[in-house]
């Protein structure tokens, strides 16, 4: 990322958190019934904040250089900024404030320690996988193999799930059923990945591939929308056992920087532990099969 896309991303989010409040929801008057802006104006966001109009018009513009913590925190109040798009703004501004000798980080790792697949491999009765920040997938347990079979069928490797999402939309609506909230949340959390990591080439790459391809993720990154995305349920349509309705926790790895360890279960004595129990002995049946085949050849 170049200082003039870094002050794009600025401005852009900026402006789109301005835009999205009303003074209603500020708690200001809204004088007059004809405003000319969506949301809030420049000046009432400044005043929220408690900086002058001209500071607050520098750092729309993309400027965030020199802004202190104390300044960012009160113009994420102004601006009602959720947990996720507090760490989007800080990120924004580290960069700002590094300038053209901005460290580039380490790129997201693409492979982990034998340990880590250890511990997948102990996780026998959920799926358990771990991606980077750009959603490349790079390590499952034989459980979540199965389950996400649908992407690993797609034989470009590392297998993307933003990728399978965005580019295979036919499939990947079959499969997520909530596709329209997992789009948008797969957009966001990219967007998040680069305010973090502008500098990752093969994230660089993948939101191009994407905008070029897709006209449903230019939308989305259009949106400026930012997400974590650490707990809550995911329905899945699988092609062999159906839908299954799981529980998910998402957590980094504190010994693996840039890397997320995704578990997914169900309460016991629901429909989606049994279909995990019958996606397990699918597994055990195509792992079979593959061993044969491989043995046959």
């Amino acid at each position: 990322m170049d200082s003039t896309d870094l002050r794009t991303q600025i401005r852009e989010f900026l402006s789109s958190r301005r835009a999205r409040i009303t003074p209603d929801q500020a708690g200001l008057p809204a004088y007059g019934g004809n405003r000319r802006v969506k949301g809030l104006r420049r000046e009432e966001v400044a005043l929220l904040a408690g900086v002058s109009v001209d500071y607050y018009v520098r750092m729309e513009r993309g400027n965030l250089a020199g802004a202190s913590e104390s300044v960012l925190a009160a113009l994420a109040g102004a601006l009602q900024l959720d947990e996720a798009e507090q760490d989007h703004l800080f990120a924004l501004a580290r960069q700002s404030q590094a300038g053209a000798g901005a460290r580039r980080t380490r790129p997201p790792a693409t492979a982990v320690r034998p340990v880590i697949q250890q511990v997948l491999d102990a996780i026998s009765d959920a799926p358990a996988w771990v991606r980077n920040g750009r959603h490349d997938i790079v390590a499952m347990n034989q459980l979540a193999r199965a389950l996400y079979s649908p992407v690993l069928a797609h034989t470009r490797r590392p297998a993307n799930t933003t990728r399978f999402i965005y580019l295979h939309p036919d499939e990947s609506q079959e499969f997520f059923v909530d596709y329209d909230q997992v789009a948008r949340d797969a957009a966001a959390m990219l967007r998040l990945e680069a305010g973090r990591n502008p500098n990752d080439k093969a994230l660089i790459q993948l939101v191009g591939q994407l905008s070029t391809r897709s006209e449903l993720f230019r939308q989305r990154w259009a949106s400026q929308d930012v997400r974590f995305h650490r707990s809550g349920r995911k329905r899945l349509r699988h092609p062999a056992v159906g839908q299954l309705d799981l529980d998910f926790e998402g957590m980094e790895l504190p010994s693996e920087p840039g890397l997320h360890l995704n578990i997914y279960t169900a309460a016991a004595g629901t429909p989606t532990a049994d279909g995990l129990k019958l996606l397990a002995s699918w597994a055990a049946s195509q792992e079979a099969i593959d061993t044969e085949d491989h043995t046959i050849g």
